[in-house]
């Protein structure tokens, strides 16, 4: 733990500098008085880990349009970012882990243990023509309170598929708390063949007993419209484009591919619970992922889907990396 601490916090306090005052006088966007709705699933669908680890999470969440905001959260978005469009939003998540072997009736050591997270999300987002910031606030929790035996019980038995018998040995109920911070820049890169293409940088850190990370990554895109956005939406806690999203043209889309790494100081559902003693595997210090998909936005709706590879997770993980697949509809209203 002190060997990873040590690791990841330089990073961190690098990072959170970068946060701490956008330009003075930054370009203004038009108003945007419209509100995003966003249904996403996330799930390790193929591959010898599928339906393990990461077994699932899913999203639904809304985004203030930008004249929606309230007083005190512009107070602070000025005070943090200076000039820019400010949103907020709020969503609601839920993430199911289980081991490799779900059909051992107890959670098997050395492997990941059975966990949920349920998670209200509170978030505020400022704009500017080439950058995206945001900070975010979330409280839930970890344990059977999180209703994932519930929810993947019956998933699995609705399309028929081996139950998890272990459950019963989950994380204990326990409070979560989290805040995290984080920036895209667009930058253009010119065009080719008509099309135009640009890179994502992006930084990221997260402080609370949910997981203490900081992550960094980069993502290139070519297609049309693509100041539309800031490129595909993940979820908590891999780098996102936002599920905010202003359409430039009557039809836009892109093909995305990026690559990014995080250090991780602590994560719950690896690390077990907090007061006291139960399943618990110790996290890998570095985690990597790349991946590759698209967005369409059209008739005020995108569509963006992404598919991740994931380095190991935690130490003596078999199987090699995990695939994931992400899908998010957003709809503006």
């Amino acid at each position: 733990m002190k060997g990873r601490l040590r690791a990841v916090l330089p990073a961190a306090a690098a990072v959170a500098g970068l946060f701490a005052i956008g330009p003075a006088g930054a370009q203004e966007l038009p108003p945007d008085p419209v509100s995003i709705w966003t249904l996403q699933d996330e799930a390790a669908l193929f591959g010898p880990l599928a339906q393990r680890y990461y077994t699932n999470g899913f999203r639904l969440g809304y985004v203030s349009g930008t004249d929606a905001v309230p007083g005190f959260l512009t107070g602070v978005g000025r005070a943090v970012w200076g000039d820019g469009q400010l949103r907020f939003g709020v969503d609601l998540t839920q993430q199911i882990y289980t081991p490799k072997d779900i059909a051992a009736p107890a959670w098997p050591p050395g492997d990941r243990p059975y966990a949920g997270v349920l998670l209200a999300n509170f978030s505020l987002y400022r704009d500017v023509p080439d950058s995206r910031s945001a900070l975010g606030l979330s409280i839930g929790l970890v344990g059977p309170g999180a209703f994932a035996s519930q929810t993947q019980d019956a998933f699995h038995s609705l399309f028929n598929q081996t139950k998890a018998n272990g459950w019963s040995s989950q994380l204990a109920n326990e409070p979560l708390f989290q805040l995290t911070s984080a920036r895209t820049w667009r930058l253009k890169m010119g065009s080719v063949g008509g099309l135009q293409t640009d890179a994502l940088p992006n930084l990221g850190i997260g402080l609370g007993n949910l997981r203490i990370y900081a992550d960094t990554g980069i993502g290139f895109r070519i297609g049309q419209g693509l100041d539309s956005d800031y490129g595909p939406v993940r979820m908590f806690p891999n780098p996102s484009g936002g599920t905010a999203f202003r359409p430039t043209r009557p039809f836009a889309w892109y093909l995305f591919l990026g690559a990014d790494g995080q250090g991780v100081v602590r994560d719950i559902t690896l690390d077990g619970n907090d007061f006291r003693s139960g399943p618990s595997v110790a996290p890998e210090p570095l985690v990597g992922e790349v991946t590759g998909g698209f967005g369409i936005i059209a008739f005020g709706t995108r569509i963006s889907y992404i598919h991740a590879v994931q380095s190991a997770q935690f130490e003596h993980q078999k199987n090699g990396p995990i695939q994931l697949d992400s899908v998010a509809i957003s709809t503006r209203f």
